[in-house]
Order: C-alpha cells, then structure tokens, then sequence
C-alpha cells in the first residue's frame, strides 16, 4: 500500500511555485484558486517574501493549492477539472494531511470540493491569524530527548504539546514568554528550537477560530471519502464526510498526532510514501519512524517521475497490479 501525504504550515518557502507554472494549465488553476481563497496566490507562491509568506492567512492556502496542484500533476488531470479522488480510488491507497493539510487531503480524497477546501482554509487562515494577533504566542519543536521527560517539561512551562510528529519530535504552543522559559530549562538531550508561525496553533488561544468555523460548517457540502482518509486526531480512519468536517473544526484547537498518523500506516502495510508540495517535512518523519519505508518528496516537476514510478510499483487497481 501506498501514502499519500500532505504537509502544513511552515514548509512554505518563497518562489516554491516557480517552477510548476511552466506545467499546462498551472497557472490557470492557481488563477481560479486565488479566487476562491481571496487572495494572489500566484504572486505569493513565486514572487512574495519569506515574512510575507509567514503570514497565517497566506500561508496556510497556499499550501493547500500547492498540494490540490501537485496531485493534479501526479495523476495527469492537469488541464482539465480535477479528478484526482476518482484515480485515486482505482488504487491501494491511504491518505492523510499534517494540521492545514488535512484540508488538502480532505479535497484529493473527494470529501471536499476544490472550492469548499479553499472556502474552509480561507476561513481558518483569516480567523486563526487573527486569534494569533489577539495574544503573542507561538511554537517550539523539542527534538530529542526522553519522550515523558519532555512532555513533563511542556506541562511545567504551561505549553501545549500541540503536534506530536513522533517519539523524537513534539512541538509545543504557547504564549512567547513560555516558550522562552521551555528555551531556558530544556528537556536533558533535548532541542528547543522556534518555529516560524505566527501563533500558537492547535491550543486552546485558537477557539474562536473553531467557532467561526462551526458557523461557517453548513455551507459546505462534505462527501464520504472515496479512499482511506486519516484523521490527525487520533489517527484513525475517517468513516464519512461529516466525521471528516467535524475532525477538520476540531483539530485547529487540539493537538495534531502525527505519530498516530505513522503508526496506522504501518499497520496498514504502508510500504511507500509520496509528500505532495512543498514537501521535506513529512518524508524525513516517515524515513526516521517508519524504516525501509521508500520515500518521494515532490518538491517541483522534476521530481513527479519518481513520484509516478513510485504509485505505479507500490499501488493496485482494484481489478489487478499495474
């Protein structure tokens, strides 16, 4: 079985897009995306600064279309409407999105429509950005350490442990002032190192942005996944559409458990795994957590060979191998 993954906030890095527009029909599709989000992603995925970038409510569509373009140009649909869940129906595959992108996950998997996923993440990104301003806090990756030990550290500072990528990484949320005291007294063997977001995501400071959400929720149209959708609370396979929306709501104010994600790949005989755009972050988790896994990160165009030479060796058609 094959994974497909895709990354969240912080993988951005200015011009990452350059170089998929010369790809047919990019372009076009990054126009119709900006439309539905609200704002220039082609200028902010090719021209715009790194601290503009690092904005919540850029960042955070634009990796959402980076991923629904990615997809497009590993299953062959560009050009044309999207189709990616269908194609991947036809195959042994298993899905699932770190923090915002689950969103993208949620759309490649046919749960959301294209324009519902850049709806929900232009909400999330506007409300979360301005949870985030309310109150100065941020985030921290522990790298190393006992995993206990370094939980109990978090505790003691009064941070959350908001994504749990794994026995080596936690990342932990909370007003600037903690994550400066977790800096000062770190857990023994452990790393403190500060991330480049703007809020501490996935903690409680996050609230109002669930609700706006929740009122938000009626206006979209979630459909039951059409292939295996992980959900990066628990892990778990999602079992319909609604569960899926109501996970997406959820997650923006409780912890992301990417570890769980990992583990439920393995005991689902995952053997292979694609990162769609901007990828990095969750191949090199996955090489360290789930060894002998065979990898691709699909950073530009020049890496979809590789990519497609992988789903082909690593993933079935119902009706027979490839």
């Amino acid at each position: 079985m094959l994974a497909i993954v895709c990354p969240g906030q912080g993988s951005q890095s200015p011009g990452f897009l350059s170089p998929w527009l010369e790809r047919p029909g990019v372009r076009e599709q990054l126009l119709t995306l900006s439309e539905a989000a609200g704002i220039d992603l082609l200028a902010h995925g090719t021209t715009s600064d790194a601290e503009t970038i690092k904005d919540t409510a850029v960042a955070q569509p634009l990796i959402v279309a980076a991923g629904l373009i990615t997809a497009q140009a590993l299953l062959g649909t560009e050009g044309a409407t999207l189709d990616v869940a269908s194609k991947l129906a036809q195959r042994s595959v298993v899905v699932a999105g770190h923090s915002v992108g689950e969103i993208t996950a949620a759309a490649i998997t046919g749960t959301l429509s294209n324009s519902d996923a850049m709806a929900f993440v232009r909400e999330r990104a506007n409300r979360m950005a301005d949870a985030a301003a309310a109150t100065p806090t941020g985030m921290a990756a522990v790298v190393g350490g006992d995993p206990e030990e370094v939980l109990a550290a978090i505790a003691a500072t009064g941070l959350t442990p908001a994504n749990i990528n794994s026995k080596g990484q936690t990342v932990a949320a909370g007003t600037l002032e903690q994550i400066a005291a977790l800096m000062a007294a770190p857990p023994a063997k452990a790393r403190v190192i500060p991330l480049q977001v703007a809020g501490a995501f996935h903690t409680h400071h996050m609230s109002p942005a669930v609700s706006a959400l929740e009122t938000l929720s009626p206006s979209l149209t979630p459909h039951t996944p059409q292939v295996a959708l992980l959900s990066n609370y628990d892990g778990a396979v999602v079992p319909s559409g609604a569960d899926a929306l109501e996970s997406l709501i959820a997650q923006v104010s409780r912890p992301v458990r990417w570890d769980l994600c990992m583990e439920t790949m393995t005991a689902m005989g995952v053997t292979a795994l694609i990162e769609l755009a901007p990828a990095g972050t969750l191949t090199g988790l996955a090489k360290r957590a789930m060894p002998g896994i065979a990898t691709v990160a699909v950073k530009t165009p020049d890496d979809l060979q590789a990519a497609q030479d992988l789903l082909a060796a690593h993933s079935a058609h119902q009706e027979g191998t490839l």
